[in-house]
């Protein structure tokens, strides 16, 4: 891994170097001088994503019609092949395209945990930490009161004391949303199987970024978004994953005609599809597959390796910057600093992290985003998305928002958190 460039020139250099420079063409850049480090939040366009939409909707929707069906029909498990292995290390036949994370989280959760209970009556708990993604932890509760059973939220370090006897389902985020404190997917795994526990990953935010790999790390279960680190489009079809082995053991809570044995006989009563299939529900989004498709081959040609590599270098400057230029201005570094412990963004904890986050996206022409912390002070998320972002443009954003916030300009924005934050 290349060092922390010393210099502005430094970070110029490891540009020019760098394997992966060549794949910023592969995406919209409308405005060079805006440095966007949200792509944890929303990914860039890529760039034959408008031709590719312009298809699907010109000549499949518009000239072809229903004719278009036979063309349609097995999208979302053809281009979950292509996520499960140029993406998440998984084998055909495990990864399906479609609904949203939502949806899809509250899919296996559920019939994970009926089918934990149904094998011990005793597992009624499912167990997710505290500072889950709030969809997560919604959809959990929801789950547990559903079946009539108890949501136990924990710390992270509660893992190995809070997965017992009594528990259904554990489900936990490879990569922490806020802090971007990444998990060690066999070892969490490995823990909850020797307990008799299957766990529920969501790979949101690391699937594109990071090392994911389910089959070598022995994962079951697996849900995710494509719009970040896949750059498929915002509200873009989401995926799930359940190993080969554990399909027919599974049933889906939401039933819908993609997922009937039969799809077309339509007077027959509903009976699971064989394989990964029987996970789906309703019509897909069929416009939003053909974008799904291009981010995940857009991450296979980079290499989930170099990908990786790139995370750690752009990371790695953020924080040594953040400790030279922001810890005399109040900031803290949020994100584990050993980069087998984090993703791919860094959050910076200040006490007045919302208003600096509106000057440097409106002063200052850097995009991150901010998030609230649990510890008083908010956290400003930089998200350098390694398939396009530069060394330089992270240099810069850490030299303007050291600039921005010694001048004081953060003091002329509001603290009031907005609709969208």
């Amino acid at each position: 891994m290349p060092g922390v460039p010393r210099d502005r020139e430094a970070a110029l250099a490891l540009d020019a170097a760098d394997p992966l420079a060549p794949m910023r063409s592969r995406f919209t850049i409308a405005d060079p001088d805006l440095i966007y480090l949200d792509g944890n939040s929303l990914g860039r366009l890529p760039a034959n994503a408008p031709a590719a939409l312009q298809t699907a909707v010109s000549r499949q929707w518009g000239e072809d019609l229903v004719r278009a069906w036979p063309d349609w029909i097995d999208e979302i498990t053809r281009i979950g092949d292509v996520l499960a292995e140029g993406v998440l290390g998984a084998e055909p036949g495990e990864v399906l395209v479609g609904d949203s994370t939502t949806v899809n989280l509250f899919k296996l959760a559920a019939a994970a945990a009926a089918a934990a209970r149904g094998a011990d009556p005793s597992r009624t708990v499912i167990v997710t930490n505290a500072a889950n993604f709030p969809t997560d932890r919604y959809v959990l509760g929801g789950v547990a009161d559903l079946l009539g059973m108890q949501l136990r939220l924990i710390r992270a370090g509660e893992i190995a004391d809070a997965v017992g006897s009594d528990t259904a389902l554990l489900c936990l985020s490879h990569v922490e949303y806020d802090t971007g404190e990444r998990r060690d997917l066999a070892a969490v795994t490995d823990l909850a199987r020797g307990r008799g526990v299957r766990v529920l990953w969501d790979l949101s935010h690391s699937a594109g970024s990071v090392p994911v790999q389910l089959s070598a790390a022995g994962a079951e279960l697996a849900v995710g978004c494509t719009y970040k680190y896949l750059n498929a489009g915002p509200g873009a079809p989401a995926y799930l994953y359940v190993r080969r082995d554990l399909q027919p053991l599974l049933q889906t809570p939401i039933r819908g005609w993609f997922g009937q044995q039969d799809q077309f006989g339509m007077q027959r009563d509903y009976a699971a599809a064989e394989g990964i299939r029987r996970f789906a529900a309703g019509t897909p989004p069929i416009l939003g597959l053909p974008l799904v498709e291009i981010g995940a081959r857009l991450i296979a040609e980079a290499g989930i390796k170099r990908l990786a590599a790139k995370s750690v270098a752009l990371t790695e400057v953020i924080i040594e910057l953040a400790d030279a230029w922001l810890t005399p201005l109040g900031f803290g570094v949020a994100t584990p600093r050993d980069p087998a412990r984090r993703g791919a963004h860094v959050s910076l904890a200040h006490a007045s992290a919302l208003p600096i986050c509106r000057a440097l996206i409106e002063a200052a022409g850097v995009v991150p985003d901010y998030r609230a912390g649990t510890d008083g002070d908010g956290l400003i998320r930089l998200g350098p998305a390694p398939l396009y972002t530069r060394h330089v443009e992270v240099w810069d954003a850490m030299a303007r928002l050291r600039d921005l916030v010694a001048a004081g300009q953060h003091q002329h924005f509001g603290a009031e958190p907005g609709r969208v934050t």
